[in-house]
């Protein structure tokens, strides 16, 4: 068989976040370690250190058409064997269309395939489950796509409970902080009263702007970093980390992070709901209920603040989290992904 030839169609910026392109980055790598040829179709605009992450990869970036037609035209352009869909805002069509023209089609979907008709499915969140999709699905977390930088950083087992006086704290939101969560969430991590070192990802200026005019309290300390390639490092030195309820809780299970989480949308609820159920994560609530004016939000607040007070007081709660969240993601999944792409092209190589 030629070198496959594989295209992942995606976009990022601060509108989009990053999200997309991540999990896109971490299935492009597996497949350059099979000896494919990958680009990546689609816009990354105002996220330098994403499109950084595909150039030292040697990854070409081309611009994402949109329309079903485009996507064909495209793939034949590049001589695409593959093409990997993921998008939202994406015609559901595309998908079909592709799969006419002879392009092998996989679509990552967060719940709902959007009416897409394509090859293979993959829903990497936890307990994901979609009947109608039998047999073309790759559903839960043992499929969850992350990054070599996250894979490499993973500790053998589970970190084990250590008491802290003033523990470190790590809070990101994405690649690009879309709702700009970064402030809220620095004001509840504050009101707990319980002295930590704290780092905040900062996905944009504005939102730094915001955040100097937050006082830290006694035994508190806040710093600000830019988005940085360089994040699991810091999620595997943080003692507790708080983040929003996308595709990085996969990158914070697979680490063994003990970790609490913000529903930031509403295509997060659902797999937001399904760890915390399962106790891989602490749940702090929906981010527009924690936004809340009057009375309903400043409740929402201080519960929130309250979970995470017991997290920082407790090293045996955060390690219990830490087990199960490990436990659940091995860091296998994009293997386990293009393993079944390959074997879905098989019968068709054999056939050529």
């Amino acid at each position: 068989m030629s070198t496959l030839r594989v295209g992942l169609r995606c976009d990022a910026g601060p509108r989009r976040g990053v999200g997309h392109l991540v999990r896109c980055l971490a299935l492009a790598e597996e497949f350059l370690t099979r000896g494919a040829h990958v680009a990546v179709f689609g816009t990354v605009e105002r996220v330098d250190w994403a499109a950084a992450e595909l150039a030292a990869r040697g990854i070409a970036l081309h611009s994402g058409p949109e329309s079903p037609a485009g996507l064909v035209e495209a793939a034949r352009r590049h001589d695409l064997d593959v093409l990997v869909l993921d998008s939202y805002d994406l015609d559901p069509a595309g998908a079909g269309a592709l799969r006419a023209a002879g392009v092998f089609t996989v679509a990552l979907i967060d719940g709902d395939s959007r009416g897409q008709d394509a090859d293979l499915y993959l829903d990497q969140n936890f307990g994901a489950r979609l009947p109608e999709l039998a047999g073309r699905l790759l559903a839960g977390s043992d499929y969850a796509l992350l990054r070599d930088s996250v894979v490499t950083a993973r500790p053998p087992t589970p970190r084990p409970a250590e008491t802290v006086s003033r523990p470190r704290v790590l809070a990101f939101f994405g690649g690009t902080d879309a709702l700009g969560a970064a402030p809220l969430l620095t004001r509840v991590l504050v009101a707990t009263g319980h002295p930590m070192d704290l780092t905040v990802v900062v996905g944009r200026p504005e939102i730094e702007a915001e955040l100097e005019d937050i006082t830290p309290g006694r035994g508190q300390v806040i710093r600000t970093v830019p988005p940085t390639g360089s994040l699991p490092s810091l999620i595997t030195e943080a003692d507790l980390v708080v983040s929003a309820a996308g595709t990085s809780t996969w990158e914070l299970c697979c680490l063994g992070a003990p970790a609490a989480l913000v529903c930031v949308v509403d295509n997060q609820r659902e797999s937001y709901a399904r760890v915390v159920q399962h106790g891989l994560a602490a749940g702090l609530g929906e981010l527009p209920e924690l936004a809340e004016a009057g009375l309903a939000g400043r409740t929402a607040r201080a519960s929130a603040a309250r979970t995470v007070y017991g997290l920082l007081s407790s090293p045996q709660r955060r390690a219990a989290l830490a087990a199960r969240a490990w436990s659940a993601v091995d860091g296998k999944g994009r293997a386990r992904v293009v393993d079944a792409v390959f074997e879905a092209l098989r019968p068709a190589a054999l056939r050529a």
